[in-house]
């Protein structure tokens, strides 16, 4: 159950500023989280592994339904993505640049 001094009241202020503060330490938390996988080259090589998966470097049409799941996997990786350019873009040219070199060994 709920504490009434939890519950969100869209009409208060200080509730509503309460929820925003909470969504804001959220969203940081979230984004210093991928900083620190896209910071070392293994969680690159995951990260790069994950856009592979979702199919962002393919076309996603099949001239049949299939075309409707490609493009939700298609969906999150281009969601991997925008986090990579809000989070940490440098790390994005370092992830494409060590996938080159390593589908070359």
């Amino acid at each position: 159950m709920i504490d009434a001094s939890e519950a969100f009241n869209a009409a208060d202020p200080e509730s509503v500023g309460r929820k925003k503060r909470k969504a804001e330490r959220n969203e940081n938390s979230r984004i210093a989280a991928f900083r620190a996988v896209m910071a070392t080259r293994e969680g690159r090589q995951y990260v790069w592994w994950l856009l592979e998966q979702c199919g962002i470097f393919r076309t996603s049409f099949t001239g049949n339904s299939t075309t409707f799941f490609n493009e939700g996997q298609r969906n999150v990786g281009l969601v991997l993505i925008a986090d990579i350019n809000a989070a940490c873009p440098e790390q994005y040219i370092v992830m494409l640049t060590e996938a080159k070199e390593d589908s070359n060994v």
